[in-house]
């Protein structure tokens, strides 16, 4: 409803600036007429302002404000990465509105654009906006906290090798058909440990039991090794294989099955290393923290254009419309608090 509004907001802001730039009529104060009627009546540039003014008026003057600080913090050029952004948004919207005509309907109807040309421009200024997000949250962390999170949380690589036992199911399925096939994947990973625990040369035997066994056919014929990974970084694994395997010790392998959104798995932790010097991971670490701060700052993405603004010392001077700004920044804060404490 509220991109409706600033449509036919931006339209009429738009026949202004034409009536105002065109040859117009003047009423007797000198003002511009906007409209006129048979009976002399006229409605003036002022009137209408005035009226876009006590109602979405603040909604279009923040995305002017918007539009300018944004590209004056990070140019006007449409750079690669924005125009694959652009692409993507478009094609995942195009998979529920194949219909050109349904798709043109749709992004006019939410976004308040008028062709795809349009769309892509507020595809790109938000963009720009989530990318003003990231600057700001990196700016927040400081070199204490990056020092505490070194201390606290940051631990050598580790290597592993494992067994995937993948569930066969698909959507056709009942639950219990899905119990029973989790049910079946759960004993053949629990029959190799037993195995396992028979076996003399425990690495020997885990890699005869992966090659033999293993679902996942990247690792399988090289005895389920997944190489050296990290808690953070870009060499990750999911949650789940990464805490199971830095609970063992070298050498060691998972007495139960692990569960993950992949089967399951039987782990074996092959290696460790001494964690990396701050120096080296200081990058990581900060991109990491700013991360969390995104995630749990409920209101970083409000904080970040409110910054952004002021770094361009923007000052409204109609102070109607100065109040009404003061009372929307409140508004969205209140909204994203009570949104945040009703998760």
């Amino acid at each position: 409803m509220k991109r409706k509004c600033l449509k036919i907001l931006g339209i009429t802001l738009s026949l202004i600036l034409v009536c105002s730039c065109g040859k117009v009529s003047k009423l007797k104060n000198g003002e511009d007429a906007v409209v006129s009627f048979k009976n002399s009546k006229k409605i003036s540039v002022n009137e209408l302002y005035e009226e876009l003014k006590n109602s979405y008026g603040v909604y279009k003057l923040v995305e002017k404000i918007d539009d300018y600080v944004l590209h004056k913090e990070y140019g006007n050029e449409v750079t690669d990465e924005m125009k694959d952004y652009a692409k993507s948004t478009i094609e995942s919207i195009k998979q529920y509105y194949p219909n050109d005509k349904d798709y043109l309907n749709y992004i006019q109807s939410s976004y308040g654009v008028e062709d795809e040309d349009g769309f892509k421009e507020y595809i790109y200024i938000n963009y720009l906006r989530n990318k003003a997000v990231d600057d700001y949250a990196l700016e927040k962390i400081t070199d204490s906290e990056i020092q505490k999170y070194y201390d606290d949380k940051v631990v050598g690589d580790v290597s592993a090798s494992h067994i995937l036992i993948k569930v066969t199911k698909n959507d056709e399925m009942t639950d219990e058909e899905i119990k029973k096939a989790e049910n079946k994947a759960l004993k053949e990973a629990e029959d190799i440990i037993s195995k396992l625990n028979k076996a003399t040369d425990v690495k020997k035997e885990f890699s005869k039991l992966a090659k033999k066994y293993s679902d996942d056919t990247a690792t399988k014929e090289n005895g389920g090794d997944v190489g050296y990974f990290n808690k953070i970084g870009d060499n990750v694994m999911v949650d789940e294989f990464t805490n199971a395997t830095y609970n063992l010790k070298d050498n060691e392998y998972t007495k139960e099955p692990v569960k993950t959104s992949y089967g399951y798995h039987v782990i074996l932790r092959t290696g460790s290393k001494e964690k990396s010097q701050l120096s080296k991971l200081k990058k990581t670490i900060k991109n990491e923290l700013a991360e969390e701060e995104k995630t749990n700052n409920k209101t970083i993405q409000i904080d970040a254009m409110t910054n952004l603004r002021k770094k361009y010392d923007m000052k409204i001077e109609d102070s109607k419309l100065e109040s009404q700004y003061g009372n929307y920044i409140q508004y969205l804060i209140s909204q994203a608090t009570q949104t945040s404490e009703s998760e």
